[in-house]
């Protein structure tokens, strides 16, 4: 792994019906959203907001070919998170 970045948006409020993850299905209320880019995928995961445990987003890894992507990604993952819904992560629209 030659090149990554990451980002990190907290205290996103989850819209009605939370965000799917994969370890313990449903979560809601305030969230921090975390991406790390590597080795042309972008690994999503949520948290609940100061908590020390994170969970992998639904639909994660996503392919991303480049760090613009990882970000786009991300902040895909952000705006499905406030719509809630179960929110997953997937390729961009």
């Amino acid at each position: 792994m030659d090149t990554w970045a990451t980002w990190t948006t907290q205290g996103i409020i989850a819209g009605a019906g939370g965000a799917t993850t994969v370890e313990v299905g449903v979560i809601t209320g305030d969230l921090t959203v975390h991406t790390m880019w590597a080795d042309e995928e972008a690994r999503v995961t949520v948290q609940y907001t100061g908590a020390s445990d994170w969970y992998t987003l639904q639909g994660s890894p996503v392919p991303a070919p480049d760090e613009a992507t990882g970000r786009a990604i991300h902040q895909q993952a952000v705006r499905a998170v406030q719509a809630g819904g179960g929110a997953v992560v997937g390729p961009l629209d």
